[in-house]
């Protein structure tokens, strides 16, 4: 097996350590998604996935597909049960990352696209920083802490690396950062909450 492919399925294994974690403390009502968030997620991804094919990623790419693929499933059940704390703000952002996504369908430029659903991305974890500041306990910290590892890997893992290929899991490794740091700062200053009956 070649070293992009051995890298590939390294991330790959590392997406599954992070998410079943989550995906299991969001059954248990411990773990409550942003709904909007992870809607833009799933989509940008399988977007990114398919720049990076046409960028040339090769084996790279299959990290990409497989976190689309467990984005819906945590879509879903960010319906059933996720968060129901929902601003103004979080409406306004979620309108500008369709935006974004809807001039990346009309931009038909691969290398503005991929930049049109990063910033579409950072978009849509906006509402999730702000929701993990105000209840940090309310977001499972492993996934973070090892999705901007994962991300940074899946670099690695890519046939050819340049800005239609990089600048996506970049991105999404320094969002994870932002996100483990929020929620790490703001457990040191709140106490967790007891968990509800539900």
């Amino acid at each position: 097996m070649e070293y992009h492919a051995i890298v590939s399925v390294l991330v790959i294994t590392l997406t599954f350590f992070g998410y079943v974690p989550y995906i299991w403390d969001i059954l248990k009502g411990k773990t409550k998604p942003h709904a909007f968030t992870w809607f833009v997620v799933a989509v940008t991804a399988f977007v990114a996935y398919a720049l990076q094919l046409l960028g040339g990623a090769g084996v790279g790419a299959w990290p990409m597909l497989t976190v689309a693929v467990i984005c819906i499933v945590v879509f879903l059940l960010s319906l059933w049960r996720g968060t129901r704390d929902i601003t103004k703000s979080d409406i306004v952002l979620f309108i500008l990352s369709l935006v974004a996504l809807f001039l990346w369908l009309v931009v038909k430029q691969p290398v503005l696209s991929v930049i049109l659903i990063t910033v579409s991305e950072v978009l849509a974890f906006v509402p999730t920083i702000r929701k993990s500041w105000s209840e940090p306990y309310s977001e499972t910290l492993s996934l973070y802490e090892i999705s901007a590892v994962r991300h940074g890997l899946s670099i690695l893992a890519l046939q050819q690396i340049n800005l239609l290929t990089a600048l996506y899991p970049a991105a999404w490794s320094l969002t994870n950062v932002v996100i483990s740091t929020v929620l790490l700062l703001r457990r040191k200053r709140v106490a967790p909450e007891p968990l509800a009956n539900s």
